[in-house]
Protein backbone atom coordinates (compact mmCIF):
# COMPACT_ATOMS: atom_id res chain seq x y z
CA UNK A 1 0.00 0.00 0.00
CA UNK A 2 0.90 3.32 -0.79
CA UNK A 3 1.25 5.97 2.01
CA UNK A 4 -1.53 8.04 0.78
CA UNK A 5 -4.09 4.94 0.62
CA UNK A 6 -2.39 3.18 4.07
CA UNK A 7 -3.36 6.41 5.96
CA UNK A 8 -6.76 6.88 3.87
CA UNK A 9 -7.74 3.61 5.58
CA UNK A 10 -6.16 4.05 9.05
CA UNK A 11 -8.32 7.47 9.51
CA UNK A 12 -11.64 5.14 8.02
CA UNK A 13 -10.46 2.60 10.78
CA UNK A 14 -10.62 5.13 13.56
CA UNK A 15 -13.68 6.86 12.36
CA UNK A 16 -15.57 3.42 11.75
CA UNK A 17 -13.96 2.07 15.80
CA UNK A 18 -15.33 5.78 17.14
CA UNK A 19 -18.89 4.98 15.44
CA UNK A 20 -18.98 1.67 16.87
CA UNK A 21 -18.56 2.27 20.11
CA UNK A 22 -20.34 5.22 20.64
CA UNK A 23 -23.49 3.83 19.12
CA UNK A 24 -22.76 0.68 21.02
CA UNK A 25 -22.76 2.49 24.07
CA UNK A 26 -26.06 4.35 22.87
CA UNK A 27 -27.29 0.95 22.86
CA UNK A 28 -26.20 -0.75 25.77
CA UNK A 29 -27.18 2.32 27.73
CA UNK A 30 -31.16 2.33 25.85
CA UNK A 31 -31.36 -1.24 26.68
CA UNK A 32 -30.63 -0.68 30.41
CA UNK A 33 -33.11 2.16 30.36
CA UNK A 34 -35.67 0.40 29.07
CA UNK A 35 -35.51 -2.57 31.36
CA UNK A 36 -35.16 -0.03 34.40
CA UNK A 37 -38.11 1.97 33.60
CA UNK A 38 -40.22 -0.92 32.40
CA UNK A 39 -40.58 -0.33 28.95
CA UNK A 40 -41.41 -3.54 28.38
CA UNK A 41 -43.92 -3.69 29.74
CA UNK A 42 -45.21 -0.54 29.04
CA UNK A 43 -45.62 -0.89 25.34
CA UNK A 44 -47.04 -4.20 25.91
CA UNK A 45 -50.14 -2.37 27.49
CA UNK A 46 -49.78 0.65 25.06
CA UNK A 47 -50.55 -2.41 22.37
CA UNK A 48 -53.56 -3.84 24.58
CA UNK A 49 -54.89 -0.68 24.96
CA UNK A 50 -55.33 -0.25 21.29
CA UNK A 51 -56.38 -3.95 20.71
CA UNK A 52 -59.12 -3.21 22.86
CA UNK A 53 -59.96 0.02 21.75
CA UNK A 54 -60.92 -2.21 18.50
CA UNK A 55 -62.66 -4.90 20.05
CA UNK A 56 -60.25 -7.19 20.81
CA UNK A 57 -60.72 -8.76 24.64
CA UNK A 58 -57.19 -9.36 26.33
CA UNK A 59 -57.61 -13.65 25.05
CA UNK A 60 -56.70 -12.79 21.55
CA UNK A 61 -52.74 -12.60 23.12
CA UNK A 62 -51.74 -12.67 19.14
CA UNK A 63 -53.24 -9.82 18.04
CA UNK A 64 -52.06 -7.64 21.08
CA UNK A 65 -48.55 -9.32 20.11
CA UNK A 66 -48.46 -8.56 16.42
CA UNK A 67 -49.22 -5.44 17.62
CA UNK A 68 -46.58 -4.88 20.13
CA UNK A 69 -43.91 -6.09 18.01
CA UNK A 70 -44.87 -3.26 15.01
CA UNK A 71 -44.74 -0.88 17.65
CA UNK A 72 -41.16 -2.56 19.46
CA UNK A 73 -39.46 -2.15 15.74
CA UNK A 74 -40.74 0.96 15.10
CA UNK A 75 -39.31 2.92 18.47
CA UNK A 76 -36.27 0.97 16.98
CA UNK A 77 -35.92 1.90 13.73
CA UNK A 78 -36.63 5.69 14.72
CA UNK A 79 -34.23 5.45 17.45
CA UNK A 80 -31.50 3.56 14.81
CA UNK A 81 -32.11 6.35 11.93
CA UNK A 82 -30.04 8.88 13.41
CA UNK A 83 -27.21 6.95 13.81
CA UNK A 84 -27.92 5.14 10.29
CA UNK A 85 -27.95 8.50 8.92
CA UNK A 86 -24.75 9.80 10.58
CA UNK A 87 -22.89 6.44 9.06
CA UNK A 88 -24.10 7.03 5.80
CA UNK A 89 -23.62 10.53 5.19
CA UNK A 90 -21.10 11.64 7.56
CA UNK A 91 -18.24 8.32 7.94
CA UNK A 92 -19.05 6.34 4.17
CA UNK A 93 -19.51 10.29 2.64
CA UNK A 94 -16.59 11.75 4.12
CA UNK A 95 -14.39 8.26 2.75
CA UNK A 96 -15.62 8.53 -0.37
CA UNK A 97 -18.18 5.24 -0.33
CA UNK A 98 -21.57 6.71 -0.34
CA UNK A 99 -23.51 7.36 -3.34
CA UNK A 100 -27.07 7.72 -1.93
CA UNK A 101 -29.09 10.93 -1.80
CA UNK A 102 -31.22 11.90 0.95
CA UNK A 103 -34.36 11.26 -0.55
CA UNK A 104 -32.84 7.72 -1.85
CA UNK A 105 -31.98 6.36 2.11
CA UNK A 106 -35.20 7.75 3.16
CA UNK A 107 -37.00 5.42 0.96
CA UNK A 108 -34.83 3.01 0.90
CA UNK A 109 -35.76 2.81 4.85
CA UNK A 110 -39.32 3.14 4.54
CA UNK A 111 -39.70 -0.02 2.18
CA UNK A 112 -37.46 -2.13 4.29
CA UNK A 113 -39.96 -0.95 7.61
CA UNK A 114 -42.38 -2.32 5.05
CA UNK A 115 -41.08 -5.35 3.83
CA UNK A 116 -39.46 -6.70 7.10
CA UNK A 117 -43.11 -6.24 8.35
CA UNK A 118 -44.81 -8.26 5.63
CA UNK A 119 -42.42 -10.93 6.60
CA UNK A 120 -42.04 -10.75 10.26
CA UNK A 121 -45.86 -10.49 11.81
CA UNK A 122 -47.48 -13.44 9.42
CA UNK A 123 -44.37 -15.75 10.84
CA UNK A 124 -44.71 -14.45 13.85
CA UNK A 125 -48.51 -15.16 14.62
CA UNK A 126 -47.98 -18.73 13.04
CA UNK A 127 -44.82 -19.40 15.07
CA UNK A 128 -46.96 -18.16 18.36
CA UNK A 129 -50.19 -20.15 17.18
CA UNK A 130 -48.12 -23.18 16.82
CA UNK A 131 -46.28 -22.78 20.51
CA UNK A 132 -49.84 -22.39 21.94
CA UNK A 133 -51.52 -25.43 20.12
CA UNK A 134 -48.39 -27.69 19.75
CA UNK A 135 -49.05 -29.43 23.18
CA UNK A 136 -45.63 -30.87 25.51
CA UNK A 137 -43.61 -31.22 22.10
CA UNK A 138 -44.26 -27.58 20.80
CA UNK A 139 -40.47 -26.77 20.44
CA UNK A 140 -39.76 -29.79 17.55
CA UNK A 141 -42.99 -28.49 15.63
CA UNK A 142 -41.79 -24.46 16.25
CA UNK A 143 -37.68 -25.59 15.24
CA UNK A 144 -39.19 -27.58 12.13
CA UNK A 145 -41.48 -24.22 11.46
CA UNK A 146 -38.75 -22.08 11.85
CA UNK A 147 -36.25 -24.73 9.40
CA UNK A 148 -39.04 -24.01 6.54
CA UNK A 149 -39.29 -20.36 6.74
CA UNK A 150 -35.34 -19.46 6.93
CA UNK A 151 -34.91 -22.22 4.07
CA UNK A 152 -37.89 -20.65 1.82
CA UNK A 153 -36.57 -17.28 2.78
CA UNK A 154 -33.02 -18.06 1.52
CA UNK A 155 -34.56 -19.44 -1.40
CA UNK A 156 -36.97 -16.14 -2.13
CA UNK A 157 -34.73 -13.49 -1.18
CA UNK A 158 -32.27 -12.96 -4.20
CA UNK A 159 -35.34 -13.83 -6.72
CA UNK A 160 -38.26 -11.68 -4.97
CA UNK A 161 -36.70 -9.51 -1.89
CA UNK A 162 -33.84 -8.51 -3.03
CA UNK A 163 -34.80 -6.87 -6.45
CA UNK A 164 -36.60 -4.66 -4.39
CA UNK A 165 -34.48 -2.90 -3.68
CA UNK A 166 -31.61 -3.43 -6.31
CA UNK A 167 -31.42 -3.58 -10.14
CA UNK A 168 -30.26 -7.24 -10.91
CA UNK A 169 -29.25 -7.72 -14.68
CA UNK A 170 -27.67 -10.88 -16.07
CA UNK A 171 -24.18 -10.84 -16.65
CA UNK A 172 -23.81 -10.05 -20.65
CA UNK A 173 -21.90 -12.87 -22.62
CA UNK A 174 -18.48 -12.17 -23.70
CA UNK A 175 -15.28 -13.36 -22.14
CA UNK A 176 -16.14 -13.42 -18.44
CA UNK A 177 -19.57 -14.91 -18.37
CA UNK A 178 -17.82 -18.06 -20.79
CA UNK A 179 -14.73 -18.03 -18.26
CA UNK A 180 -16.98 -18.31 -15.31
CA UNK A 181 -19.17 -20.67 -16.79
CA UNK A 182 -16.12 -22.95 -17.73
CA UNK A 183 -14.85 -22.72 -14.25
CA UNK A 184 -18.37 -24.23 -12.46
CA UNK A 185 -18.60 -26.85 -14.68
CA UNK A 186 -14.74 -27.76 -13.46
CA UNK A 187 -16.13 -28.00 -9.83
CA UNK A 188 -19.20 -29.54 -11.03
CA UNK A 189 -21.26 -26.43 -9.90
CA UNK A 190 -24.68 -26.49 -10.89
CA UNK A 191 -24.86 -22.72 -12.01
CA UNK A 192 -28.13 -21.53 -13.70
CA UNK A 193 -27.90 -17.61 -13.95
CA UNK A 194 -25.35 -14.86 -13.54
CA UNK A 195 -25.82 -11.73 -12.28
CA UNK A 196 -24.63 -8.28 -11.68
CA UNK A 197 -26.58 -5.98 -9.30
CA UNK A 198 -26.35 -2.40 -8.97
CA UNK A 199 -24.62 -1.84 -5.77
CA UNK A 200 -23.17 1.75 -7.24
CA UNK A 201 -26.35 3.22 -6.48
CA UNK A 202 -25.69 2.52 -2.90
CA UNK A 203 -22.26 2.59 -1.93
CA UNK A 204 -18.60 2.02 -3.56
CA UNK A 205 -17.98 -1.36 -1.56
CA UNK A 206 -17.84 -4.13 -3.67
CA UNK A 207 -19.08 -7.96 -2.93
CA UNK A 208 -19.91 -11.21 -4.48
CA UNK A 209 -21.96 -14.20 -3.52
CA UNK A 210 -23.40 -17.64 -5.22
CA UNK A 211 -27.48 -18.56 -3.42
CA UNK A 212 -29.85 -21.17 -4.12
CA UNK A 213 -30.23 -24.55 -3.49
CA UNK A 214 -30.03 -28.11 -4.94
CA UNK A 215 -29.34 -27.92 -9.03
CA UNK A 216 -30.45 -24.34 -9.09
CA UNK A 217 -27.08 -22.25 -8.15
CA UNK A 218 -26.80 -18.51 -9.63
CA UNK A 219 -23.82 -16.04 -8.68
CA UNK A 220 -24.68 -12.24 -8.44
CA UNK A 221 -21.59 -9.57 -8.95
CA UNK A 222 -21.65 -6.28 -7.39
CA UNK A 223 -21.27 -3.79 -10.14
CA UNK A 224 -18.54 -1.97 -8.23
CA UNK A 225 -16.20 -5.63 -8.34
CA UNK A 226 -16.18 -5.36 -12.00
CA UNK A 227 -13.53 -3.21 -13.23
CA UNK A 228 -14.73 -2.97 -16.61
CA UNK A 229 -18.58 -2.47 -15.65
CA UNK A 230 -18.15 -0.36 -12.63
CA UNK A 231 -19.87 3.07 -13.17
CA UNK A 232 -17.46 4.49 -10.57
CA UNK A 233 -14.20 4.36 -13.33
CA UNK A 234 -16.62 5.80 -15.42
CA UNK A 235 -17.12 9.34 -13.56
CA UNK A 236 -13.69 10.86 -13.38
CA UNK A 237 -13.22 10.46 -17.31
CA UNK A 238 -15.96 9.74 -19.44
CA UNK A 239 -14.68 7.59 -22.12
CA UNK A 240 -15.73 7.52 -25.72
CA UNK A 241 -18.83 5.25 -26.20
CA UNK A 242 -19.61 4.46 -22.55
CA UNK A 243 -22.70 5.72 -20.85
CA UNK A 244 -22.93 8.34 -18.37
CA UNK A 245 -24.30 7.72 -15.31
CA UNK A 246 -28.20 9.44 -14.88
CA UNK A 247 -27.30 11.64 -12.02
CA UNK A 248 -28.19 15.26 -10.64
CA UNK A 249 -25.51 17.53 -9.96
CA UNK A 250 -25.98 17.43 -5.98
CA UNK A 251 -25.29 13.86 -6.35
CA UNK A 252 -21.83 13.13 -4.70
CA UNK A 253 -19.50 11.21 -7.35
CA UNK A 254 -16.69 9.15 -5.97
CA UNK A 255 -13.24 8.90 -7.49
CA UNK A 256 -11.76 5.96 -7.33
CA UNK A 257 -8.94 4.98 -4.94
CA UNK A 258 -7.14 3.25 -7.13
CA UNK A 259 -6.12 3.74 -10.89
CA UNK A 260 -9.32 1.76 -11.55
CA UNK A 261 -12.08 0.56 -8.97
CA UNK A 262 -12.30 -3.07 -9.06
CA UNK A 263 -11.22 -6.33 -10.07
CA UNK A 264 -9.57 -7.50 -13.60
CA UNK A 265 -11.61 -10.71 -15.41
CA UNK A 266 -8.44 -12.66 -13.44
CA UNK A 267 -8.97 -11.44 -10.75
CA UNK A 268 -12.67 -11.77 -10.46
CA UNK A 269 -12.44 -15.63 -11.52
CA UNK A 270 -9.81 -16.12 -8.11
CA UNK A 271 -12.46 -14.35 -6.13
CA UNK A 272 -15.13 -16.91 -7.70
CA UNK A 273 -12.81 -19.74 -6.89
CA UNK A 274 -12.98 -18.76 -3.36
CA UNK A 275 -16.72 -18.76 -3.08
CA UNK A 276 -17.77 -21.49 -5.02
CA UNK A 277 -14.84 -23.50 -2.55
CA UNK A 278 -17.08 -22.71 -0.14
CA UNK A 279 -19.77 -24.55 -1.75
CA UNK A 280 -17.22 -27.32 -3.07
CA UNK A 281 -16.07 -27.95 0.79
CA UNK A 282 -20.02 -27.92 2.22
CA UNK A 283 -19.21 -24.76 4.52
CA UNK A 284 -22.33 -23.48 3.60
CA UNK A 285 -24.20 -26.90 4.04
CA UNK A 286 -22.04 -26.82 7.44
CA UNK A 287 -23.18 -23.59 8.62
CA UNK A 288 -26.72 -25.07 8.09
CA UNK A 289 -26.64 -27.63 10.31
CA UNK A 290 -24.86 -25.95 13.08
CA UNK A 291 -27.88 -22.91 12.83
CA UNK A 292 -30.48 -25.54 13.02
CA UNK A 293 -28.68 -27.32 16.16
CA UNK A 294 -28.52 -24.41 18.00
CA UNK A 295 -31.48 -23.52 16.92
CA UNK A 296 -33.28 -26.72 18.21
CA UNK A 297 -31.37 -26.38 21.24
CA UNK A 298 -32.89 -22.88 21.86
CA UNK A 299 -36.38 -24.34 21.33
CA UNK A 300 -35.68 -27.11 23.62
CA UNK A 301 -34.34 -24.71 26.78
CA UNK A 302 -37.30 -22.21 25.66
CA UNK A 303 -40.15 -25.45 26.51
CA UNK A 304 -37.61 -25.93 29.74
CA UNK A 305 -37.84 -22.03 31.01
CA UNK A 306 -41.25 -20.63 29.46
CA UNK A 307 -43.29 -22.11 32.43
CA UNK A 308 -41.00 -20.04 35.26
CA UNK A 309 -43.30 -17.47 36.29
CA UNK A 310 -40.40 -15.60 38.31
CA UNK A 311 -38.78 -14.51 34.73
CA UNK A 312 -41.70 -12.88 33.78
CA UNK A 313 -42.58 -11.11 36.80
CA UNK A 314 -38.42 -9.92 36.88
CA UNK A 315 -38.88 -8.22 33.68
CA UNK A 316 -42.48 -6.30 34.89
CA UNK A 317 -44.84 -9.00 33.83
CA UNK A 318 -46.30 -9.87 37.40
CA UNK A 319 -50.41 -10.92 36.03
CA UNK A 320 -49.33 -12.29 32.41
CA UNK A 321 -47.06 -14.55 30.90
CA UNK A 322 -47.33 -13.52 26.59
CA UNK A 323 -45.77 -15.79 24.72
CA UNK A 324 -44.12 -13.25 22.72
CA UNK A 325 -42.51 -11.90 25.60
CA UNK A 326 -41.42 -15.37 27.03
CA UNK A 327 -39.56 -15.62 23.69
CA UNK A 328 -38.24 -11.89 23.79
CA UNK A 329 -36.90 -12.44 27.81
CA UNK A 330 -35.60 -16.37 26.79
CA UNK A 331 -34.19 -15.70 23.76
CA UNK A 332 -32.68 -12.11 24.20
CA UNK A 333 -31.64 -11.69 27.73
CA UNK A 334 -31.63 -15.17 29.11
CA UNK A 335 -29.25 -16.59 26.23
CA UNK A 336 -27.33 -13.52 26.07
CA UNK A 337 -23.92 -15.25 27.76
CA UNK A 338 -24.85 -18.36 25.73
CA UNK A 339 -25.22 -16.03 22.04
CA UNK A 340 -21.73 -14.39 22.99
CA UNK A 341 -19.66 -17.55 23.59
CA UNK A 342 -21.57 -18.88 20.10
CA UNK A 343 -20.67 -16.21 18.20
CA UNK A 344 -16.72 -15.97 19.02
CA UNK A 345 -17.30 -19.87 17.89
CA UNK A 346 -18.73 -19.36 15.07
CA UNK A 347 -16.01 -16.57 13.95
CA UNK A 348 -13.27 -19.00 14.64
CA UNK A 349 -14.75 -21.46 12.38
CA UNK A 350 -15.74 -18.55 9.69
CA UNK A 351 -11.85 -17.84 9.60
CA UNK A 352 -10.88 -21.49 9.41
CA UNK A 353 -13.61 -21.45 6.27
CA UNK A 354 -11.62 -18.59 4.92
CA UNK A 355 -8.76 -19.87 5.03
CA UNK A 356 -9.64 -23.25 3.27
CA UNK A 357 -12.03 -21.51 0.53
CA UNK A 358 -8.69 -19.36 -0.04
CA UNK A 359 -6.51 -23.11 -0.20
CA UNK A 360 -9.35 -24.22 -2.71
CA UNK A 361 -8.96 -20.96 -5.02
CA UNK A 362 -4.82 -21.88 -4.53
CA UNK A 363 -5.66 -25.72 -5.76
CA UNK A 364 -7.49 -24.24 -8.80
CA UNK A 365 -4.27 -22.75 -9.74
CA UNK A 366 -5.24 -18.81 -8.92
CA UNK A 367 -3.07 -18.18 -5.99
CA UNK A 368 -1.69 -15.48 -8.13
CA UNK A 369 -4.67 -13.70 -9.48
CA UNK A 370 -6.31 -14.01 -5.62
CA UNK A 371 -3.48 -12.72 -3.90
CA UNK A 372 -3.42 -9.64 -6.19
CA UNK A 373 -7.50 -9.65 -6.21
CA UNK A 374 -7.27 -9.65 -1.97
CA UNK A 375 -4.85 -6.43 -2.06
CA UNK A 376 -7.13 -4.53 -4.82
CA UNK A 377 -10.60 -5.17 -2.59
CA UNK A 378 -8.66 -4.41 0.37
CA UNK A 379 -7.33 -0.52 -1.16
CA UNK A 380 -10.74 0.03 -2.76
CA UNK A 381 -12.78 -0.64 0.49
CA UNK A 382 -10.05 1.10 2.69
CA UNK A 383 -9.58 -2.40 5.29
CA UNK A 384 -6.73 -1.20 7.07
CA UNK A 385 -4.57 -4.47 7.02
CA UNK A 386 -2.76 -4.38 10.57
CA UNK A 387 -4.83 -6.04 13.13
CA UNK A 388 -4.43 -7.10 16.65
CA UNK A 389 -4.18 -10.71 16.71
CA UNK A 390 -6.30 -11.12 19.88
CA UNK A 391 -9.07 -8.45 18.87
CA UNK A 392 -9.32 -10.09 15.54
CA UNK A 393 -10.01 -13.26 16.91
CA UNK A 394 -12.70 -11.94 18.70
CA UNK A 395 -14.32 -9.64 15.70
CA UNK A 396 -13.16 -10.36 12.44
CA UNK A 397 -15.35 -13.47 10.71
CA UNK A 398 -12.46 -13.17 7.98
CA UNK A 399 -8.54 -13.60 8.60
CA UNK A 400 -7.01 -9.78 8.16
CA UNK A 401 -5.15 -9.31 5.06
CA UNK A 402 -1.83 -10.16 5.81
CA UNK A 403 -2.77 -13.63 7.40
CA UNK A 404 -4.62 -14.85 4.28
CA UNK A 405 -1.26 -13.77 1.62
CA UNK A 406 0.69 -15.13 4.44
CA UNK A 407 -1.04 -18.40 3.80
CA UNK A 408 -1.28 -18.35 0.12
CA UNK A 409 2.39 -18.38 0.07
CA UNK A 410 5.19 -16.91 -1.84
CA UNK A 411 3.06 -16.09 -5.60
CA UNK A 412 4.60 -14.94 -8.32
CA UNK A 413 3.51 -11.92 -9.08
CA UNK A 414 3.20 -9.84 -12.02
Amino acid sequence: MDPETFEKSRLYQLDKSNFSFWSGLYSETEGTLILLLGGIPFLWHVAGSVTARFGFSPDYEITQSLLFLTLATLFSAITGLPWSLYNTFVIEEKHGFNQQTLGFFLKDAVKKFVVTQCILLPVTSLLLYIIKIGGDYFFIYAWLFTLVVSLVLVTIYADYIAPLFDKFTPLPDGELKTAIEDMAKSISFPLTKLYVVEGSKRSSHSNAYFYGFFKNKRIVLFDTLLEDYSPLNKAGEPQPGQPERDETPSEPITKPKNKKQGCNNAEILAVLGHELGHWKLGHTVKNIVISQMNSFLCFSLFAVLIGRRELFVAFGFTESQPTLIGLMIIFQFIFSPYNELLSFCLTVLSRRFEFQADAFARGMGKASQLYSALIKLNKDNLGFPVADWLFSMWHYSHPPLLERLRALGNVKQD
